[in-house]
């Protein structure tokens, strides 16, 4: 018998192959008329799923979270059925739920339209219409590939399966899908659902493989989550950093060098002031480093990265031996081993916080690169701890606490996730265990709430990871804490202790904005381009009111900028509104008009971004002391985001 226990501690004894569905109904029939699905030892299943396993068995309805990803997934399947009433020569391949909606993947011999998309979604309102209901049925892998025999995609995937691993079809109407599940009870469940676009997709994501179509589409369980999430899909679209980033003069890309961004002057100047923020913070307790960025293949062999992740590193062929023998480096942490080995270090030194901006390369696929999201060329705030085992609890409250004062200056606020050893790693589970235990414990010292990411660790050691959230609500994994007892056995790293012999350190790999590049994207996104002054490239416009006030002009720029604002004069011949209007596009946080009046009393009228056409005439000097206190402390003013 399964021995199946509740959440408030009750059991059921049932026999091996029971329904999830037979189950929910002892429990009670208005809880199994509400039910979606069921989760059995953290494992969703549908109601129609025969239980092989006992254990913390949990009813699912539409009130809890991972309920969303069933709903998903059954939308996913019902755009295979439509899809395939609707072209019956389409070869369909996966269909999963992700974390804002869902996809599938269908082989055609041409691209799908938006008249193809604006079709298919109308047939999916038919066939939730059509309440079908969702029929599970197990079947050997004989019966299986009878089944799919037209779907050659279907087909190598059920070559894939393991021999004792279960095979499943799920059948709504006419159509059939082979899919593990789970699926919510039948077609009618779908009410709230949007096709949103297509892409091309590689077949199991390799590029050598065949193109598919993939539809990307959401669906929320209540239409004003819907209608939320297409506004700001749309929202996003606005803020879309490639196309602020043009409109906004700050970066662009070019064919000759793809993945790696060319800077603008006032790019530049964001990037700078973002760097000399993350320095200013650093000073004190880090010491900044700088390492080369080539390096002979011996140091990634010795690391473990040659063998674990060579295929996404730039290699050099060396011309005299023929073999790729070096390699442009893709993170920083091996040559911040060998720096600190060089020296002999002392218990009295450590904690030692090394910090490098060193900018790294590695070799992503072109079709996945994004804008500034997803480069080639990059640099990261990133730093490497040395220390005493005993020092890990106090390092992660002092690396935590600096990691969310860096988001907050930004109006971002952090979840927290704890990541554990994954599949593929390097050192023996004695050493995760032990590197584990000391993380989570320092991380719950802290009092930080937290989730757990199982398996999500670096292949070298666990992590804490900061998702970030936008101010449209987005998450982003930027920051990371990671506890490291492999690299000092790798790299023999050494300290003298109190008792005056040497012992082995443990290394923390901390970085916050993750790279600089993904963050200033993140950034412009969260701002709209309406930066914080601070920040802004250009923070005051100086405007004349016609040519002969120009110089007038020009000496409260010049004021300005001596006292350390970044102030433009704009005396182009064009209107007045013409060059406020210019201003406003180019999302300048302040404007200093100068008329005759102006001119004559020492004064500036000042239009502040976001204000409309309110106008405040304002002593230079005065102004002048408003925005450096703003710089100073980098006041998130009217960039505040909404």
């Amino acid at each position: 018998m399964l021995v199946l226990t509740l959440p408030d501690g009750a059991t059921r004894e049932v026999p091996p192959g029971t329904l999830a569905r037979d189950v929910v109904a002892t429990i009670g029939e208005r809880l199994l008329k509400a039910s979606i699905a069921v989760m059995v030892n953290g494992e969703t299943l549908d109601l129609n799923t025969p239980l092989r396993k006992g254990g913390a068995f949990r009813v699912l309805t539409e009130k809890d979270p991972e309920s969303l990803a069933v709903l998903r997934h059954s939308g996913a399947h019902i755009l295979a059925t439509a899809v395939r009433r609707l072209r019956p020569d389409a070869h369909i391949g996966f269909g999963p739920a992700i974390d804002d909606g869902f996809y599938y993947d269908f082989e055609v011999k041409t691209p799908f339209t938006p008249d193809d998309l604006e079709a298919f979604e109308a047939e999916m309102k038919k066939v939730v219409a059509e309440k079908y209901p969702f029929v599970r049925e197990e079947v050997d892998r004989t019966e299986a590939n009878k089944r799919f025999a037209d779907d050659p995609l279907k087909l190598e995937r059920i070559a894939d399966l393991g021999a004792d691993e279960v095979i499943s079809t799920y059948t709504d109407g006419p159509f059939i899908d082979l899919c593990r599940g789970p699926h919510v009870p039948d077609t009618s469940y779908l009410k709230h659902f949007k096709l949103l676009h297509t892409a091309g997709a590689y077949w199991r994501g390799d590029e050598r493989r065949q193109m598919l179509q993939r539809i990307y589409a959401t669906a929320f369980w209540k239409k004003e989550d819907l209608e939320t999430h297409l506004f700001r899909i749309e929202e996003a679209k606005r803020r879309d950093h490639r196309v602020l980033g043009k409109s906004l003069d700050l970066f662009m890309f070019h064919q000759v060098s793809p993945g790696a961004a060319f800077w603008t002057e006032r790019g530049t100047i964001m990037y700078n002031t973002l760097t000399e923020f993350v320095r200013d913070r650093q000073r004190e307790a880090f010491q900044e480093i700088k390492t080369p960025l080539l390096y002979n293949k011996m140091l990634w062999e010795q690391s473990g990265h040659w063998g674990k992740y060579r295929e996404n590193m730039f290699l050099i062929h060396n011309k005299e031996t023929e073999e790729l023998d070096s390699s442009l480096k893709p993170m920083n942490c091996p040559s911040h081993y060998v720096l600190y080995g060089a020296k002999k270090h002392s218990y009295r030194e450590l904690p030692l916080r090394y910090v490098t901006f060193d900018v790294l390369h590695r070799n992503e696929l072109t079709g996945a690169l994004s804008g500034l999201t997803r480069v080639r060329q990059f640099a990261q705030d990133d730093c490497h701890v040395f220390l005493m085992e005993s020092q890990i609890d106090q390092e992660v409250q002092f690396l935590m606490d600096f990691i969310l004062g860096h988001y907050a200056a930004f109006g971002l606020e952090a979840k927290i996730k704890f990541a554990t050893r994954p599949e593929v790693r390097i050192g023996t589970d004695e050493m995760w265990d032990r590197a584990e235990h000391a993380l989570e414990s320092a991380l719950k010292a802290t009092g930080k709430p937290y989730e757990l990411k199982a398996g999500d660790g670096a292949f070298y050691g666990p992590k804490i990871d900061f998702d970030v959230q936008d101010s449209l609500g987005r998450a982003w994994q930027l920051g990371t804490i990671q506890l490291d007892y492999a690299a000092p056995e790798r790299f023999d790293l050494e300290y003298v202790g109190e008792d005056n012999t040497t012992h082995r350190p443990v290394v923390i790999h901390r970085a916050v904005s993750g790279s600089l590049e993904r963050f200033m994207a993140i950034l412009i996104e969260h701002f709209a381009g309406a930066f914080p002054v601070w920040l802004a490239p250009e923070q005051v416009r100086v405007l004349p009111i016609s040519d002969d006030l120009a110089p007038v002009a020009q000496a409260v720029a010049d004021r300005m900028r001596a006292a350390g604002i970044r102030a433009h004069l704009d005396a182009r011949s064009d209107t007045l509104n013409y060059r406020i209007r210019d201003g406003e596009m180019m999302k300048v946080p302040y404007m200093a008009v100068v008329g005759k009046r102006e001119a004559e009393a020492g004064t500036i009228a000042v239009r502040e971004r976001g204000q409309g056409k309110k106008q405040e005439v304002v002593d230079v000097g005065a102004f002048i002391e408003r925005v450096t206190g703003e710089i100073r402390s980098r006041s998130l003013g009217s960039a505040t985001p909404a």
